[in-house]
């Protein structure tokens, strides 16, 4: 169960609510039960994107087959609207599935049907009447960009455009969630950002509710209004992008989020830094800049303020959900207790600083470059 403060999760109306959900499954061998999902609390706001991450095995599916359907929990509720889907007897849970769309990482296209005849099957299944479906299925394809390929067939098509029909398929019956198993997992980065795109497009424009199940924070950075993290079937951590990509509680959050959003640093600088305090060594700190703070001049008020002088040796500024926010690595002039000063500024401006270490004394890193020039120039004569 959560134990994240409210401030973390969003007080709006939820179209979907897991209270307390647990689900285990009988063990390959012996009487022992596998836990898939333990105590489960999580709702997602109508109209909004939740990006669910966590490594593979983490439970991820499990809970996305729940939404759906396709799997019962063992323990707690699985509620879209008034509908109790864990409840539910299997016809009134068919016309619950009809209310969520879903995509797949493999597409799960029919090869014997055109793009068009893809995605009329649910419509078809529906009982829809066919001048009915002609006409969604026109809109549809104009939705996803296209109309041009409605009569090919998926062996035809890129990988990109295979995943738009499975977006087109997925909303043919008006759905009012939209699940993503790991959509984009399958594409290059460029198909990748296109078809993020499209799905918050399809966000904003129909106002659909997304539960978007993925492995990688950039999927989530680029589209996800809210981000639940997964790790050994519990809810470690949820919130908004923007709190948890900046103030990353768990740690498996912030191993996630290595590299993502400039905290991790450069190999050749990772490897020098040591826990070390050899005199005349380089005390290194993490800074981490939320919203204003990512565009002050904080460096120079350190050094002007209190006489500590930092150089920056890696990090970056970026936007994470319209915010800016910015992670530097800097090392601090050596001098008596500068590390805890330093510190001490910057916690009173509301900057958290981690102290990573220790770089070696700026005299044995000159000595180290001049002997490697020294060592090629003798392997080059």
């Amino acid at each position: 169960m959560s134990t994240l403060p409210p401030s973390r999760v969003s007080a709006d109306p939820a179209l979907i609510r897991f209270e307390n959900v647990s689900k285990t499954y009988p063990a390959r061998k012996g009487a022992a039960l596998v836990t898939a999902l333990s105590g489960i609390d999580l709702s997602v706001p109508a109209g909004t994107i939740l990006g669910v991450i966590g490594r593979s095995g983490a439970g991820k599916s499990t809970l996305i087959r729940l939404i759906n359907g396709l799997e019962r929990p063992s323990a707690g509720r699985v509620v879209i609207g008034d509908a109790e889907v864990s409840s539910l007897p299997e016809r009134q849970l068919r016309a619950v599935r009809a209310r969520v769309g879903m995509i797949f990482q493999h597409f799960n296209l029919l090869s014997s049907r055109n793009v068009a005849d893809n995605v009329a099957l649910p419509l078809e299944l529906a009982g829809w009447k066919r001048a009915a479906i002609r006409a969604r299925v026109a809109e549809l394809l104009t939705l996803v960009g296209l109309e041009a390929q409605a009569g090919r067939y998926p062996a035809e098509l890129s990988g990109g455009q295979k995943q738009r029909v499975g977006i087109a398929r997925a909303l043919a019956t008006e759905p009012d969630v939209l699940l993503s198993d790991e959509a984009t997992s399958a594409l290059d980065p460029e198909t990748t950002r296109s078809i993020l795109a499209l799905l918050k497009r399809i966000n904003r424009d129909l106002g659909l509710t997304i539960v978007l199940i993925t492995h990688e924070m950039s999927v989530i950075r680029a589209v996800a209004d809210d981000v639940a993290v997964i790790d050994h079937g519990a809810i470690v951590e949820r919130g908004t992008v923007y709190e948890v990509f900046t103030q990353p509680q768990a740690e498996v959050t912030r191993s996630l989020l290595a590299g993502e959003v400039g905290l991790d640093l450069p190999a050749g600088l990772a490897e020098r830094i040591s826990a070390d305090p050899r005199p005349g060594g380089v005390p290194v700190l993490r800074l981490s800049l939320r919203g204003p703070q990512a565009d002050t001049a904080i460096l120079a008020r350190l050094a002007r303020e209190t006489g500590i002088e930092a150089a920056i040796l890696a990090g970056a500024v970026d936007e994470i959900g319209g915010q800016r926010f910015g992670s530097l690595a800097v090392g601090l002039s050596p001098g008596p207790d500068v590390t805890a000063r330093a510190q001490a500024y910057l916690a009173a401006l509301g900057i958290p600083a981690d102290f990573l270490g220790y770089l070696p004394p700026a005299q044995e890193v000159a000595q180290d470059i001049a002997q490697n020039i020294a060592h090629g120039a003798a392997r080059v004569a």
